[in-house]
């Protein structure tokens, strides 16, 4: 019985085989060619978005394994979106059967101008009240986990700056569109500089995700949630630790520049809301987080307390170091950019303390901080003004008016104070040959005479 046996199960497997290829034969000699294929989604990009789109080449296929390929695709834009070459890849037994699951869809080069992708902001037709995201003609069907997985390479943001960021990542779905995992990683850092990343697991049946994030060579690492608000809407959430981040290291991740240094920590909380989950553009628009921190020991790398404070006018460059410094940081996205506020700003040097507030908005700062002396008795308010890349201090309108009227009115007890103030930023601070210039400047010239002796 043995030979039978296999001779029938060599026969079926033949007729299974030919069957398929029969079926592929007549499902080939119905669909498009490669440029027609091409030509269908541009055709179709253009009347959704109403912006054209050019498709260098397109090439699909039915085996081994269904897929299309496009490659050298460009938006017709005065700053073009393009991508090099993206391709999806289908599992043909629910293909057969008229329903819509892909393996895996894989990215590679995608260059996204801000400008250019702003255009797209509210454009196409949006799906009815509990319609799919995707319409499909009927009688095709979603699978319960449409898309497997995505990966992508070397996809560049270009933000208002025009500061190009490279980022490689991959995302696994759950059904309902649920990420499973996803990973996003910064690309085309140095070698020696340490990782800047962000990995999310789902934990199995529930919308909570474990969060680790690796940057400046610590971690911020925590929970993040996904909840559905009794309007309807979503919301994103998290509480994060900041651990011995180095905030330098962190910013250079970002291509940016800080006039900051040291080490953080602290606790941070995130929200962000939007109608869909589709729309990923309103989630970061809307996101706001605060972040209790410390820093400790820290440095100003581009502002000098002491000069400031010595030569009473606006002071630029220089160090100043602190053996802490702690406050809150509240960030806010907005339409034209993310909206920083440092709120209870508290520095220590010794028997130096300051507090303050600061805004940050396009690189620009607007600040206070009140610095207090010679045991708390001195009081000095500082204004902060300039940019990211050249910070200033000055004196305040109203203590250069008191500090004038206090010379005026008895000089001698004006710099006398002026010099003792002086003395001490430098010793709290360490001051710079032009603070000790100042200082020596506001010194009284005559000395006070003597009192006379009984």
């Amino acid at each position: 019985m043995k030979h039978p046996v296999r001779r029938w199960l060599i026969g079926i497997a033949a007729v299974l085989v030919l069957g398929v290829g029969a079926l592929v034969l007549v499902v080939r000699s119905k669909l498009p060619t490669d440029d027609e294929v091409a030509a269908k989604i541009a055709e179709g990009f253009e009347q959704r978005f109403g912006v054209a789109l050019k498709v260098g080449s397109a090439h699909w296929a039915l085996l081994p394994t269904p897929m299309l390929v496009l490659s050298d695709i460009a938006t017709d834009q005065p700053r073009p979106i393009t991508l090099k070459r993206v391709s999806l890849q289908l599992q043909l037994a629910p293909l057969l059967q008229r329903v819509i699951a892909l393996d895996e869809i894989e990215v590679e080069s995608l260059v996204l101008p801000r400008a250019s992708v702003r255009a797209f902001r509210g454009k196409g037709p949006k799906p009815k009240e509990g319609a799919q995201a995707v319409a499909l003609p009927a009688p095709w069907t979603l699978a319960a986990v449409p898309l497997e997985r995505v990966r992508w390479r070397d996809v560049v943001w270009i933000d208002r700056r025009d500061i190009p960021l490279a980022y490689d990542g991959d995302l696994a779905f759950d059904p309902q569109w649920r990420p499973r995992q996803l990973r996003i990683e910064r690309a085309g850092m140095a070698p020696s500089a340490p990782p800047a990343r962000l990995r999310l697991d789902r934990q199995p049946g529930q919308d909570r995700w474990r969060t680790r994030i690796d940057a400046g060579g610590g971690t911020w690492n925590g929970v993040t949630r996904l909840e559905t608000l009794p309007n309807g809407r979503l919301r994103v959430s998290a509480e994060l630790e900041p651990r011995l981040i180095d905030i330098e290291s962190l910013v250079q991740a970002f291509d940016r520049r800080t006039s900051l240094a040291g080490k953080v920590s602290g606790q941070t909380t995130l929200t962000a809301e939007a109608d869909t989950a589709e729309d990923l553009g309103a989630l970061l628009r809307s996101l706001h987080t605060r972040t209790a921190f410390t820093v400790q020991p820290a440095t100003l790398t581009k502002l000098d307390v002491a000069k400031a404070v010595t030569t009473a006018g606006i002071s630029r460059g220089g160090r100043t170091q602190l053996e802490q410094l702690t406050g809150t940081l509240d960030t806010q996205g907005t339409e034209d950019g993310v909206v920083m506020q440092y709120t209870n700003l508290k520095a220590r040097s010794g028997v130096l303390t300051a507090s303050g507030n600061l805004k940050l908005f396009n690189r620009k700062l607007d600040g206070e901080i009140a610095v207090d002396l010679v045991d708390g008795v001195v009081g000095v308010p500082l204004k902060i003004g300039g940019t990211v890349s050249d910070p200033e201090l000055s004196l305040t309108g109203g203590a250069l008016t008191g500090a004038a009227i206090g010379s005026a009115v008895l000089p001698g007890v004006g710099t006398a104070i002026g010099a003792r103030v002086g003395q001490q930023v430098e010793k709290m601070f360490g001051g710079s040959e032009a603070t000790k210039k100042a200082e020596k400047k506001a010194a009284p010239r005559h000395p006070a005479p003597a009192a006379p002796r009984h």
